[in-house]
């Protein structure tokens, strides 16, 4: 399967809570981060989750938001992470801004050409993303 989401990341399945309707997913990814997806409980059925298990979260890079400083506790999204910029890919209109996380996983985001300068995003600068539980699609092999 391809797809067109940049940003896939591998994990361990390490909580899986059901609800009324939907149900949150924990994966834990190495170097220590965890990332937090809402699924519906036909969805966690049908993919079997189960703790221990490996999983992907999929999240396009247009959802992601970049930011430095980020406090999780102040901030309606779920998922917030730390790392340094890989890179930066310039573009007339946008950025492509590629975090690398702890555990050495790369996350793209898709910001503005003006967002990017004005939070000095270049190689090796400490960055955050967060993207929202919601955003996150889980698949597993």
């Amino acid at each position: 399967m391809k797809i067109s989401a940049r940003n896939m990341l591998v994990g361990s399945v390490s909580k899986v809570t059901m609800g009324a309707v939907n149900a949150e997913v924990v994966l834990a990814l190495e170097g220590g981060d965890t990332v937090v997806a809402i699924v519906t409980n036909d969805s966690a059925k049908h993919l079997e989750l189960k703790e221990g298990m490996r999983a992907y979260a999929i999240v396009k890079a247009s959802w992601v938001i970049l930011g430095k400083g980020l406090d999780p506790k102040k901030l309606s999204a779920r998922n917030v992470l730390h790392g340094k910029v890989a890179r930066v890919d310039e573009g007339a209109v946008n950025n492509e801004v590629v975090l690398k996380l702890a555990g050495g996983a790369e996350v793209a985001a898709i910001v503005t050409r003006e967002s990017s300068h004005a939070l000095a995003l270049k190689a090796g600068a400490e960055a955050d993303i967060a993207f929202k539980a919601n955003n996150v699609i889980i698949a597993v092999d």
